[in-house]
Parts: structure tokens; sequence; C-alpha cells
């Protein structure tokens, strides 16, 4: 307490408003509990950058530690790319103070001789990863706590492959921010003449590149009335998403005018999370007014997508992360083959905790799939990997983030939005729905459902929470779950697999990373890991069947659900 009681009183001496100000005296004066929140570690880099909690401290968003984050990564790019010519791109999202921190990390690049090209308005997350391969940035920032609560902000590093940063640039990264122990060291006074708007020009060359992935222009000119209801969440998508669906020819958009407003305290939703129900229940009441088909929403910076399916019986049903990437994934290849264009070394990435219906399909068309850890920029690693050598097709995660083409490396929800309206217009080509899809993909490659647990546990104590389950895990796994033995245990830790039936060992070719895999014997998976953005420990369950018609479709899902039910029954009991 008296370290953490230190640190905090140096910052008794920067240059702090005076709300801010009265906010560390009364932690240091009144609040322990708050005060140790707030000072008791620095904000590191998960899977999705810098992200916390706005407000004083060096475990909170504020002024300092966006300088400091910004100086170290400003000291490491002047080391990676002596004698060249230096710059980076920022973009921000609809959230409290995104502008402020995007000035201020700015000014802090600029101060360091960095050109800087920063856009004009709030962009999505996508829009960056392409506006730093199209400016030949080194490196960009993206100032945005995606679908956290609105009590958050973050700080994505992009590197010069428009990609977020991976090892080993992570790290040095860090290593660089460590070395900045005083505030002195940030160079806050901003060079005007190296910071340079940018906006309407590169949206152009951004849809323009997005038309290319489109697969069936004719059809949807044929359906281009096709009735999608949108719904920004008083996000960054606003503008990009209805001018991609209007570029790809869609022209019967319908919005829903009070998620329109931009606004970072998101005042119709509890948490604007497109994989909640409850963020796109205004969207959902739209399309019941509207009699739409299919409604779209996404996340504060629009990297992610939620999506709700009309059925043939009129109720509006939301798809999970893993049906939408499957559906996404099936068509892109389907009509890939369909088109000629498999040539034998196409392929598509998704991570180990997204579904594996996706790797079937796959097999069953001659594609490559390739697993990564969970993170966005894993997927992008390996499009970098392969550049020249093999065709990305696409590839998705679980958590409601999707690509196809190789001019983006994020998840993006605006190409997203008009591949799966694309997707939507096929299938009325058919007479059919998006459900009508899934299900015969489930019919021919395998059915697959899959559920998420998730446990908050915040705070400091929940820290240790966290890292005691996963130890209990790690040391003491289980010997059957749900009545069916454990045969496989793959700890990404450890970076080895274990045959329980064997009892051989295999080395997994991943990095590091602290997430623990329970094959079991019916088929089933048990995925747990903490999560990288939020302070939460996530369980995914997948469980698998075979059925050889739509007949068997309703009773194999109820079997499928209640074995779901089970399963996240028997963990939390553990």
């Amino acid at each position: 307490m008296n370290d953490i009681r230190k640190k905090a009183e140096k910052w008794l001496n920067y240059d702090m408003d005076n709300k801010n100000m009265s906010e560390l005296q009364n932690m240091l004066n009144n609040n322990e509990e708050l005060l140790t929140e707030a000072f008791y570690k620095d904000l590191e880099f998960g899977t999705g950058g810098l992200r916390g909690i706005m407000g004083v401290g060096t475990n909170r968003m504020n002024k300092f530690t966006v300088g400091m984050t910004t100086q170290g990564l400003s000291n490491y790019l002047l080391k990676t790319f002596k004698y060249q010519n230096i710059s980076v791109a920022i973009t921000y999202d609809c959230r409290n103070n995104s502008r402020y921190f995007a000035e201020i990390t700015a000014a802090v690049f600029s101060a360091n001789g960095i050109k800087v090209y920063l856009f004009d308005e709030l962009r999505p997350t996508p829009e960056l990863s392409f506006a730093i391969r199209t400016l030949k940035c080194k490196s960009g920032v993206m100032i945005t706590a995606s679908h956290n609560p609105k009590e958050y902000n973050g700080y994505k590093v992009y590197w010069e492959d428009g990609a977020q940063i991976i090892n080993p640039h992570d790290k040095n990264i860090i290593n660089e921010v460590r070395n900045i122990t005083e505030i002195s060291q940030v160079k806050f006074s901003e060079n005007k003449s190296l910071i340079e708007p940018v906006g309407e020009k590169i949206d152009k060359q951004y849809i323009e590149a997005l038309k290319t992935v489109s697969l069936n222009p004719y059809i949807i000119q044929k359906h281009s009335d096709l009735k999608i209801v949108y719904t920004p969440i008083h996000g960054t998508g606003v503008q990009l998403v209805p001018m991609a669906l209007k570029a790809f020819g869609f022209s019967n958009v319908i919005n829903v005018p009070e998620q329109d407003i931009v606004d970072g305290n998101f005042p119709t939703v509890h948490s604007p999370n497109p994989e909640e129900p409850a963020a796109l229940e205004m969207a959902i009441n739209k399309a019941k007014e509207t009699d739409a088909e299919i409604v779209m929403g996404t996340d504060p910076d629009a990297d992610r997508v939620g999506i709700v399916v009309r059925a043939r019986n009129g109720e509006y049903i939301l798809l999970n992360g893993n049906q939408t990437a499957s559906i996404l994934i099936y068509y892109l290849i389907s009509q890939w083959k369909e088109k000629s264009k498999l040539k034998g070394k196409e392929y598509i990435v998704k991570t180990i905790v997204t579904s594996e219906l996706l790797t079937e399909i796959a097999d069953y068309y001659g594609v490559e799939t390739y697993d990564v850890l969970t993170g966005f920029k894993y997927i992008a690693a390996i499009i970098r990997e392969n550049e020249g050598k093999k065709k990305f097709i696409g590839g998705g995660e679980e958590s409601y983030g999707y690509l196809a083409g190789e001019f983006v490396r994020d998840k993006d929800a605006v190409m997203s939005c008009a591949l799966i309206a694309e997707v939507a217009a096929w299938a009325k080509e058919q007479d059919k729905t998006l459900l009508d899809i899934l299900k015969e993909v489930h019919v021919k490659f395998g059915f697959y459902k899959e559920n998420l647990l998730s446990v908050t546990k915040k705070g400091k104590s929940g820290a240790e929470e966290i890292a005691a389950m996963m130890d209990k895990f790690r040391n003491k796994p289980p010997d059957s779950i749900n009545g069916s033995d454990v045969v496989l245990i793959h700890d990404f830790e450890k970076q080895t697999t274990i045959d329980r039936i064997s009892d051989l060992r295999y080395t997994i070719n991943l990095p590091k990373s602290n997430v623990l895999q329970f094959d079991l014997h019916d088929g089933s998976k048990i995925s747990i890991r903490p999560s990288g953005t939020e302070p939460k420990i996530k369980f995914y369950f997948s469980v698998k069947t075979n059925i050889s018609s739509l007949t068997e479709y309703d009773s194999a899902e109820e079997l499928l659900n209640q074995r779901l039910e089970d399963l996240k029954q028997t963990i939390q009991n553990q």
C-alpha cells in the first residue's frame, strides 16, 4: 500500500485539470480501495491493445498513460526505422475522450518528428488498417475500447502491414513504455506542421476496395430491395456501413434514428456489444415494424457485427458468431469453387476457440485451414506470412469478427455487413433464408453448436481469482466432464498436448498463451482462457452430432442444447 501511495503522490505534480486533481486527492485521503485499483499496476497490452477505465492512475486511460505509451511507441519506431521517413495514421471512435486521446497521441508523435495522418472525424477500426497500408505508414493507432462499457477507452497499436502488433513488437513497445518512468520524458509539445488531416479521400478508396470482394453483384441487382435494418449502436459505423451497402447495390437500408446519434454514453443500451441480444433490441423492433429480412448491428469501432435473421415463421433469430462465420465461409468458398477461382493454394484462418465447422467446410473443398490463437492479429499474421504464396479467402472468430480479402488486416464489420447482405440476397435467389443455408451446412458438414460462459471478476482481487481458477484447471484437470472422459488436454501456455489414452505428449506450434482446451470422448470440446481486454474468464463449449436430413434437425438441436447446458453446469461446479 505504501508503494501504491508513493506512486499516486507523484501524480500530484502533474499538469492535471481541477476535476482530475480533485479525484486523485479524494482517493489519497478517503478511498484506499479506489486508489489501489487505479495505481496497483500499469496498463499493459492484451489481445486488443491498451484498454482500461478512464480516470486518474497508472491503471487508467488518461492523458499521461496515453502520452507515455505514445512516447514509448515513438521511441521504438525511431529505433526500428532509422534513417527512414516515418508516418503513422490515427483514428478514433465515438467514446468519451476519444478525440482528446487521439489529439494527445498525434501531439506526442509529431513532437518526436513523426508524420501524423489524423482522421478529421471518427472512423471504423478496419479503415485505419486500410489507411496504414494505403498511406504506407509504419504504424497506426486506433482510440477505442471496442464493445466495453462506457467507462472504458483504449489504444490499439498497428504495424506497417495494417495489423495489430504481435511479438516481438508488442513486448518491445511495452519495454520502451516501461523505460518512460517520468512524465517529463514525454514530449507533449505538438509540431502542427507534421499533422495532416485525412478523411473523405480514404473513405472512397476504402469503399472501392470493399466492392472487390463481392462475388455475385448480378444477384444483388435482382434483390437490391432486400430490407435491411442497420444500427451503429451510437458508433463509427453510422456513415461507412450504409455507404458500403449502397456501393454493393442495396437500396433498402432502414436505420434506427435514436442509435444513429454518435454518443459515447450509449444512452439506448446497457452495453454496446452486438453479442448481447439487448443491444439489438431497438433494431429488432424496427425490423418487426418494417417486416425487414435481416438486422445488422456493429460495435462502437465497427470491427464486429451482430446479425439477426427473420425465420420463415416470422421470428427474429440472433445468430452467434460461429453461425455467422460458418455461413460466410461456406458462401465464400462455395462461390470461389463455382466460379473456378480455387487453384489449390487457397486458405482460411480461424481462432482455436472458433467452430471446427469452418474446418469441415474448408476440407470438403480442398481449402487449407490455419488455426491461430485468439485475437485477429494472429489471423493477420498468417495473411502476411502467406503473402504472394497463397490466397486468403476469408477468416473469422467466434466473437463476431470476420474478414475477406487481403487489403484490410483486421476484422471488418463494414465489409462483413455488405458481404452478409450479399449472402442473404444469394439465399433469397434460391427462395431460402440465411437460417435455411445454415441448416443445409449442418446437414452436409456436421451439426456443430457452441456456447460461451463468461465469468466477470473485477479489480485486483478478481484478477487473482481468475489466475487461481486457471491454475486449478491446469494443475488438477478433471478426468471426465458431464460423464465423458477427457481424452486430450491442450495447454497452450506449456505448448503441449497430452493424450490421456496413449499417455503421449505432442508439441503445439503456436506462441505461448494462457489457454486450456479439453477434448472429450463424445466429441465435445471445452476451451478456457482469461480475456485479454476485460476482467473475465471465458469458457467456450462446443458439441457435435451428425444428421442425414432436415427431418432430424429439431431433435438433434434439442439434444445438443441439452449437452451444452449440462457442460456449463458441470464446469461451474468444478
